[in-house]
C-alpha cells in the first residue's frame, strides 16, 4: 500500500435513493415511511420553473416538520445547478430555516473542484452564523462530459470540501456526450455492451480512490422491473453503494440488489474467521473450502461484512 491514503468520508447506508419532486407535498410524506436508505428531495429537474419557489418552501417545511432520521432516512436535497439563479436562494433559504436537520446537499452538474468549494464556502458562512452543530455534507452529481473529465480532481479536492460522494447523471451524461439514446439508463442494442461503463468505471475510481461513496443514477423505465435489476446488478458487480429509484417500486429491487445474501455474509464471516486462526498460527494465508484466502481476501470480506452490519443496524 502507499504511504498516501485516503480513509473514506462518512459512511451512510445508501443501497436506494429515492427522488422525490419539492412540488409534491404528497410524495414527500410518503418518502418519509418507505423502504428508501436516502431521500432527495429535488428542487431541480423534476420541478418546473414557476414551481420551483414554492418547491422550496415546502421541502423547508417537510425538513422542520418530518422525523427523517427517526425513521431511518438520510436526507438531501438537490439544489439548481450553479449556473442559474435559483441556486444561492435554494442554498441559503434551506439550510438557514432548516439546516440542522439536514444531512446532505446534492449538487447538479458538478464539472470542476471550484463548484464544489463554492457550495461549500457557503456552508461554512451559513452554519457559523446559525450556530449550526450538525455539519451537512456534500454530495455531486457527475452528468456532464466536463465533470466526467475533471472527475478524478473533484474527488480529491472536494475531499477537503465535505464531499462525500459522487452520483452518476446517465440522462444528462448522455445528452452531453450526444448518444443516441432516449430511455434513461438504458442500453442502446447498436452498442456491443454497455456504453454507461466506461463512464461508471470512471467515477467509481474516483470515488474509491479518495474514500467517497460511488451511487448509480437513475433507470427512466420503471415498467421495466428487469431491466432495472440489471442495470444495478451491474454496478454491485464494479463496486457502487447503490443505486437511484425514480419510482417507489425501484426501491425494493434496489435495495434487493445491493443487499449481500445470507450465503455471502456467511462466507465472508468464515473467510475472516479462518484468516485469524492462521494469524495465530504465525500464517499469513489460509485454505477455506479448497481455495487459497489472504489479506486481499480479508479486505474483500471485510466490505460484506460491514455493509450487512449497517443493514442490521437500520433493521431491515
Amino acid at each position: 500500500m502507499s504511504h498516501t491514503g485516503y480513509a473514506p468520508a462518512r459512511q451512510r447506508l445508501q443501497r436506494s435513493e429515492l427522488a422525490v419532486p419539492g412540488s409534491n407535498p404528497r410524495m414527500i410524506e410518503k418518502a418519509l415511511t418507505s423502504e428508501a436508505d436516502y431521500v432527495f428531495l429535488d428542487l431541480e429537474d423534476a420541478v418546473a420553473p414557476d414551481d420551483k419557489i414554492p418547491a422550496r418552501k415546502n421541502i423547508i417545511d417537510a425538513l422542520n416538520d418530518l422525523d427523517w432520521r427517526g425513521h431511518g432516512k438520510t436526507i438531501s436535497v438537490r439544489v439548481n445547478s450553479i449556473d442559474t439563479h435559483y441556486m444561492y436562494r435554494d442554498v441559503v433559504e434551506i439550510v438557514e430555516q432548516s439546516g440542522e436537520n439536514l444531512d446532505t446537499i446534492l449538487l447538479p452538474k458538478a464539472g470542476v473542484p471550484a463548484d464544489v468549494y463554492m457550495l461549500s464556502a457557503m456552508l461554512n458562512q451559513i452554519e457559523t452564523a446559525k450556530g449550526f452543530k450538525n455539519r451537512i455534507g456534500i454530495e455531486v452529481l457527475i452528468e456532464t462530459t466536463l465533470g466526467m473529465a475533471n472527475v478524478m480532481e473533484i474527488a480529491k479536492h472536494g475531499r477537503a470540501e465535505r464531499l462525500e460522494a459522487m452520483h452518476f447523471g446517465v440522462a444528462d451524461y448522455a445528452a452531453s456526450c450526444r448518444a443516441r439514446t432516449t430511455v434513461i439508463g438504458g442500453l442502446n442494442p447498436d452498442y456491443p455492451g454497455d456504453q454507461w461503463h466506461n463512464g461508471l468505471s470512471q467515477m467509481l475510481v474516483a470515488c474509491r480512490a479518495y474514500g467517497l461513496r460511488p451511487i448509480d443514477g437513475p433507470f427512466g423505465d420503471f415498467n421495466d422491473p428487469e431491466a432495472f435489476k440489471d442495470a444495478a446488478r451491474r454496478g454491485a458487480a464494479l463496486g457502487f453503494d447503490g443505486k437511484w429509484a425514480i419510482h417507489p417500486s425501484q426501491i425494493e429491487l434496489a435495495n434487493d440488489v445491493y443487499t449481500p445474501p445470507e450465503k455471502e455474509v456467511t462466507h465472508a464471516k468464515q473467510i475472516l474467521e479462518a484468516l485469524d486462526e492462521a494469524a495465530r498460527e504465525g500464517r499469513g494465508a489460509a485454505q477455506l473450502h479448497g481455495r487459497m484466502i489472504d489479506a486481499a481476501s480479508a479486505r474483500m470480506a471485510e466490505n460484506i461484512v460491514n455493509i450487512d452490519d449497517a443493514i442490521q443496524a437500520k433493521g431491515n
